[in-house]
C-alpha cells in the first residue's frame, strides 16, 4: 500500500500553493498574486510523529488560463482527486461563499471523497466567524487559517494525520537512487520527456512555450527503485521574460540544477541551437554536472544529414559540455527514453566512482610524464607530486603540486580530460583542487579550484 495522499484543491487565488509551503516549511510551489500561476500538479512529502503522507497542490479549479489551457489543469486536478485519500478543500473567507466554490463542493461530494473544509487568509480571530456560511457546502465547519502567517497550521496538521490515523504504510518514503533534471529552452519537449519516463500523463503537455512555470518532482517507480524527475519550466533570454513568473520559473530552473545528480539537457533537433542553450550549458558546466544532451524532436529534423554531423555541430557550439554523451529521442512516441535512462544510471556510476589512491597517482604519472599541455615558468614546469579524491558528485581532486600559480585554467583543463580518458570517468565532469606542497601551513591554505 502507497502512501496516502492529500490534494489541496479550491478556485483560483484562494491560496493553495501558499498552504502547501506553510505546511512542508519550504518553498515548493512559486506564490504569486496572479491566478492560475500553479498548472501542473506539485507535491511533497510531510510528515508527523514518522507518519508520512504526500501532499499535492492543483491548479486553480475554473480558472480561464490565458494560454488556453483550461481544459488540462482541470485534468490535472482530476486526476489528483482521484488518487487522493484526503482532500482539503479552500475557500477564500474573504471573498465569502461563491457560485464556483459551490460547484467545486457538488463535484467532491460526488466523488464521495472525505474532505477538510479550510477557510484561507483569516488573518485574525476577528475574521472567523465569517466562515460560517462555508458550512452550506456541506463538509461540516471550515477550519480558518492564514496560509502566510502560519495560523492554524499545527491544527490543520492534526486534523490531517487524525482523519489518516487508520491508515497503513505511512511510513517514509523511500529515498530516490537518482535525481535526474529536464532543462532546456522554451517547447524543446522536456513536459513530454517525463510522461514518457513516468509512463503516464503527469505533467501538461502543449505547443503552448512555457507551458510549465514550476519545478515538478515526479516520482517514478523504475525496476524496484525509486527516480525522482524534475520537470522544469523552458527558458529564454532575460530580456524577453514577460513577468515575475518567469522570473521565478527561471530561478527554480538554476536550483534544480544544483540538486540534479544528472541533468538532462534538451535540444530541440527542428531549431538552431541559441544562445539561451549556450547559457544553459554553461551553467551546467559551472556545477559539474553530469549532463547527456538529449536532442529530442528527431524524427522532425529533415535539414541534418546524420546523427554524426550534429554531434560535431554540438560539439563546436557546445564545448564546455563536450564530456557530455549525446542522445537521440522522439519523446511523444518514447523513442530511446529507455536507452537514456540506462545512460544516466552510468553516468551516475562514474560520477559516484571511488577511485584508488595508487590508480589515480598513476593515471597522474602518466600525466605528469607527457608534459602536453604544460607551460614552463623560466626553468621550471608544473609538477604534480601526488592526488586524492576528496569527493564524489562531481568526482573532486586535490593535487598537491610544486606551485599553485603555474597551473592554470588551460593546463587544469587539460589534467581533467586527461584524467577522465585515463579512468573509468571520461563522461562526468571533474573538479580539480591545487595546493602546494611544501610546508604544513601551505597545506592548511585553502586550495585554489578549478575543473572541466
Amino acid at each position: 500500500m502507497g502512501l496516502p495522499t492529500v490534494a489541496i484543491v479550491g478556485r483560483p487565488n484562494v491560496g493553495k500553493s501558499s498552504l502547501l509551503n506553510a505546511l512542508a516549511g519550504e518553498m515548493i510551489s512559486i506564490v504569486e498574486p496572479t491566478a492560475g500561476v500553479t498548472r501542473d500538479r506539485v507535491s511533497t512529502f510531510i510528515s508527523r510523529d514518522d507518519r508520512y503522507v504526500e501532499l499535492i497542490d492543483t491548479g486553480g479549479y475554473g480558472i480561464v488560463d490565458s494560454d488556453q489551457l483550461s481544459d488540462h489543469i482541470e485534468r490535472q486536478i482530476f486526476q489528483a482527486i482521484g488518487s487522493a485519500t484526503l482532500v482539503i478543500f479552500m475557500v477564500d473567507i474573504r471573498d465569502g461563499l461563491t457560485p464556483l466554490d459551490e460547484k467545486i463542493a457538488r463535484l467532491l461530494r460526488k466523488h464521495a471523497l472525505d474532505v477538510i473544509g479550510v477557510a484561507n487568509k483569516a488573518d485574525s480571530a476577528k475574521m472567523f466567524p465569517s466562515a460560517g456560511e462555508f458550512v452550506r457546502l456541506g463538509f461540516g465547519e471550515f477550519l480558518c487559517v492564514s496560509a502566510e502567517n502560519n495560523l492554524n497550521k499545527s491544527v490543520l496538521l492534526d486534523r490531517i494525520f487524525e482523519r489518516l490515523a487508520d491508515h497503513e504504510g505511512m511510513g517514509a518514503p523511500p529515498e530516490p537512487v537518482m535525481k535526474i533534471a529536464m532543462v532546456g529552452k522554451r517547447n524543446a519537449g522536456k513536459s513530454s520527456m517525463v510522461n514518457a519516463i513516468a509512463g503516464t500523463e503527469r505533467v501538461i503537455v502543449s505547443e503552448v512555450p512555457g507551458t510549465t512555470r514550476d519545478a515538478v518532482d515526479v516520482r517514478i517507480e523504475k525496476d524496484g527503485q525509486t527516480l525522482i524527475v524534475i520537470d522544469t519550466a523552458g527558458v529564454r533570454k532575460k530580456g524577453k521574460m514577460a513577468d515575475d513568473i518567469e522570473f521565478y520559473s527561471t530561478v527554480r530552473v538554476a536550483r534544480s540544477i544544483q540538486r540534479a545528480d544528472i541533468v538532462w539537457f534538451l535540444i530541440d533537433a527542428t531549431v538552431p541551437l541559441s544562445q539561451v542553450d549556450k547559457k544553459l550549458a554553461r551553467q551546467i558546466a559551472e556545477e559539474y554536472k553530469s549532463c547527456i544532451l538529449v536532442v529530442n524532436k528527431w524524427d522532425l529534423a529533415k535539414d541534418v544529414a546524420s546523427t554524426g554531423d550534429y554531434e560535431e555541430y554540438l560539439t563546436a557550439k557546445l564545448p564546455v559540455l563536450k564530456y557530455a554523451p549525446i542522445a537521440f529521442t522522439t519523446a511523444t512516441a518514447g523513442r530511446n527514453v529507455q536507452a537514456v535512462l540506462d545512460l544516466s544510471a552510468e553516468l551516475f556510476k562514474q560520477t559516484t566512482t571511488r577511485i584508488g589512491t595508487g590508480r589515480l597517482n598513476k593515471a597522474f604519472e602518466t600525466i605528469r610524464d607527457e608534459r602536453t599541455g604544460a607551460k614552463r615558468t623560466g626553468a621550471v614546469w608544473p609538477r604534480i607530486y601526488y592526488a586524492t579524491q576528496v569527493a564524489t558528485n562531481p568526482v573532486t581532486i586535490l593535487m598537491f603540486v610544486n606551485n599553485p600559480k603555474l597551473f592554470d585554467e588551460n593546463y587544469l583543463r587539460y589534467v581533467a580530460n586527461r584524467i577522465g580518458a585515463l579512468l573509468p570517468i571520461g563522461e562526468v565532469p571533474v573538479r580539480l583542487f591545487v595546493r602546494s606542497h611544501r610546508s604544513d601551513a601551505s597545506s592548511k591554505k585553502k586550495p585554489r579550484e578549478t575543473g572541466s
